[in-house]
């Protein structure tokens, strides 16, 4: 019987090999390695068969449980079997055993359809969007192997545990849109290979722990919309890795450190809606070269805007509802730039030049300042906008006096001048002195196909095939421009290419501007080819689309930047049901596959059994002379039964000096009794042993054989499986 404890297990194991490696130095050589061979492929089938969690993350996860509540009942799985083996809700593992268990790898649950992987290598915990409130246990530091830990978008309070610190194997930090307080952990600093960090959207308070500037591989800090408060650590400035820093919405107080221009790979500094206490931008900014995104928006910030035209793709300049004052730097910025909103501030002098010749432009709002002067035409001429391309020129309540060169405007130019000097000297400008235009960047499509229904949960594709799709709830996090419409076409090309699906396979239902995010209602459609109403995603498929997005699989893109999951809904292929014929696995394939593996090891266990058995009962006489000199004996006049060790003694343990000839049967030696009498010893080889009645029988016979010349039979010897 084998124990059910995985280590015990394997020491009944080994205990049993080694019994075996005894019973093998009696067995033909041939016959070992057979048997060796199948006991071993048995041996590996139980061994899987008996995998299971590691106890100590098994406690780690019904701790975790106990500090949740779950009103739906999604983690109604935990309260039966092991975690790994028995599908809990959001826990995945790795497949090979690590110190003789399973590990888990990830927490996190997006209800995909049921799919094994055999590739699996590492452990997650992905509970995303599950209404879970509770506390998130200290317990959780437990789970060692741990590579990503995700409760986005739930309502889990109380504090972030410092335990989390020793899960050195962490890679994504998800804790984002939850009610989670207190302050961020020091411990947290001390991940050695976390990539990402998601905790905005809470109520963290406290300062920004010093210890994060050793988390040097680490590409996303995303701590925005908390109560962070105090100076941000200089030391930031270490992480040779950062590539976005969104610390927006939060107290943060003190200066800007001006130690962030030596961060060599730092794409993205959005810190809106902070207070700098009336401190300056620091001048060496202009110096960070891989720049695409500068949003220092309401941050109370003073003094004069520096010179930004060293930043080669810079794409979104936002130094809004500032103190800044001075003048517009004049040298032209990069030919990237699709948003520079320096409105409500304190800026004097002119309109520089500067703002002319930039091909992507978008925004332009230099609103609510001391701005004098003319207002250059070249701004919008040779502008080309085509289809909803816009250019959005807001330059109300300045002192502008006129406009130089034409006052005619190419097709989807806006022009605000309300508030300006213009407007009250020239009675034929009256188009651009209105009150200010609600300019609606958001959108909202359906596709127009036959009045037919297609029923739910079914749509229309663009192709007006009525299929299910997959709907994902995605935003961009700080986007490098301020019309989406304009890179419609280029967004769906790059989600696509990352998801490895045709460009008609996506739909953009719809698109919202929540401040300076941007949210999408997307819908994937399966491949439609052949049969237009009845193709459906296979689960295997369904499982990897998502976990692209649940594992930040979705390649950066400067233009695009960060992007977040806020749901992914995979509707009717939640229990894996699809109408097409390559479906993943089943629920009756599972069940073959695991029946299949059962029948496999009980067969093989039957086999290894029968030549063990075929072997013993073979040699049978040489494995009772292995315990016992002979239990069978003949009493015959003159003849005596010798010891092995007698026969070795006279033979010098059978030398080959001793050796005198050699037959068919084996060798014969010369060897010397104690008491002088030289005798011949006859030893039979490996292959030649008799069964131990027919040799006795042999040696009765040879006892009654009389000839002058032949030698006289003194004895026989038949121990240790020697004859």
């Amino acid at each position: 019987m084998f124990a059910r404890n995985p280590a015990q297990f394997r020491r009944d194991i080994f205990k049993r090999l080694g019994e075996f490696r005894v019973l093998g130095m009696y067995l033909s050589k041939g016959y070992r390695c057979e048997v060796v061979l199948c006991l071993w492929v048995c041996c590996y089938f139980l061994l899987a068969a008996g995998q299971n969690t590691d106890p100590t993350e098994v406690d780690a996860l019904r701790s975790i449980k106990r500090s949740l509540i779950d009103i739906n009942g999604n983690l109604s799985s935990w309260d039966r079997g092991d975690p790994c083996t028995s599908n809990w809700t959001g826990v995945t593992c790795n497949t090979t055993l690590v110190n003789g268990y399973l590990h888990v790898w990830q927490l996190y649950d997006f209800n995909l359809p049921l799919n094994i992987s055999f590739c699996i290598s590492h452990v997650s915990m992905q509970l995303l969007n599950m209404n879970l409130s509770g506390t998130l246990a200290p317990e959780i530091g437990r789970l060692s192997y741990l590579d990503i830990l995700d409760f986005m978008w739930n309502n889990i309070s109380g504090s972030i545990p410092k335990e989390i610190g020793n899960i050195k194997t962490l890679r994504l930090l998800l804790l984002n849109g939850n009610k989670l307080a207190g302050t961020l952990p020091e411990e947290l600093g001390h991940l050695p290979i976390l990539n990402r960090m998601q905790i905005d959207e809470n109520n963290i308070t406290g300062s920004i722990p010093s210890s994060f500037a050793n988390l040097n591989r680490t590409e996303h800090i995303h701590l925005n919309n908390n109560s962070l408060s105090g100076q941000i650590p200089p030391e930031l400035s270490k992480l040779g890795s950062l590539i976005h820093l969104l610390l927006d919405n939060n107290n943060l107080t003190g200066y800007l450190p001006s130690e962030f221009s030596e961060m060599p790979s730092l794409k993205i500094l959005q810190l809106d809606k902070n207070n700098f206490s009336g401190n300056s931008i620091p001048e060496s900014y202009g110096n960070l070269s891989k720049l695409t995104k500068l949003s220092l928006r309401n941050c109370n910030l003073q003094g004069p805007i520096p010179d930004f035209n060293r930043i080669p793709n810079l794409t979104y300049l936002d130094l809004s509802f500032n103190q800044l004052n001075g003048s517009i730097p004049t040298n032209k910025l990069s030919d990237n730039i699709t948003t520079i909103d320096l409105s409500n501030n304190k800026l004097t002098g002119t309109i520089p030049s500067n703002f002319s010749g930039l091909p992507r432009l978008q925004k332009l709002s230099i609103a609510n300042n001391s701005l004098s002067g003319n207002v250059p035409s070249t701004i919008w001429q040779n502008r080309t906008l085509n289809g909803t391309k816009l250019l959005i020129l807001d330059m109300q309540n300045n002192q502008l006096t006129i406009i130089s060169g034409t006052s005619n405007l190419p097709p989807n130019v806006t022009l605000l001048l309300e508030g300006n000097p213009v407007c009250r000297n020239n009675n034929t400008l009256v188009q651009f002195c209105g009150p200010e235009i609600n300019i609606d960047l958001n959108g909202n499509y359906n596709v127009s196909c036959p009045s037919q229904e297609c029923s739910p949960p079914n749509e229309y594709t663009v192709e007006c095939f009525c299929v299910a799709p997959l709907v994902v709830d995605y935003r961009l996090k700080s986007p490098g421009f301020s019309d989406f419409r304009t890179y419609e076409r280029t967004f769906e090309s790059f989600l696509t290419d990352n998801l490895i699906v045709h460009n008609n396979q996506l739909f953009i239902k719809s698109f919202t501007w929540e401040g300076p995010r941007l949210r999408m209602d997307l819908k994937l459609f399966p491949e439609c080819i052949t049969n237009r109403n009845s193709c459906a995603f296979n689960a295997s498929e369904v499982t990897r689309i998502g976990n692209l997005f649940t594992e930040w699989n979705i390649h950066n893109d400067d233009l695009f930047g960060p992007y977040e999951l806020l749901d992914f809904i995979p509707g009717p292929y939640r229990n894996g049901i699809s109408s097409s014929p390559s479906s993943g696995i089943s629920k009756g394939a599972l069940a073959g596959i695991i029946l299949g593996t059962i029948a496999c090891a009980v067969t093989l266990s039957a086999i290894v059994s029968i030549l063990i058995l075929r072997i013993r009962l073979r040699d049978y006489p040489a494995l009772s002379r292995r315990h016992n000199a002979s239990r069978i004996s003949v009493k015959i006049a003159g003849v005596r039964s010798f010891d092995y060790k007698e026969m070795a003694l006279a033979t010098n343990n059978f030398s080959e000096s001793s050796q005198i000839g050699e037959g068919g049967y084996g060798k014969v030696y010369k060897g010397e009794l104690p008491d002088g009498t030289v005798i011949a010893i006859k030893r039979a080889q490996e292959g030649s042993l008799q069964g131990e009645r027919e040799f006795l029988t042999e040696i009765e016979l040879l006892s009654r054989l009389h000839h002058r010349n032949l030698v006289s039979l003194i004895g026989y010897c038949d121990q240790q499986g020697e004859q």
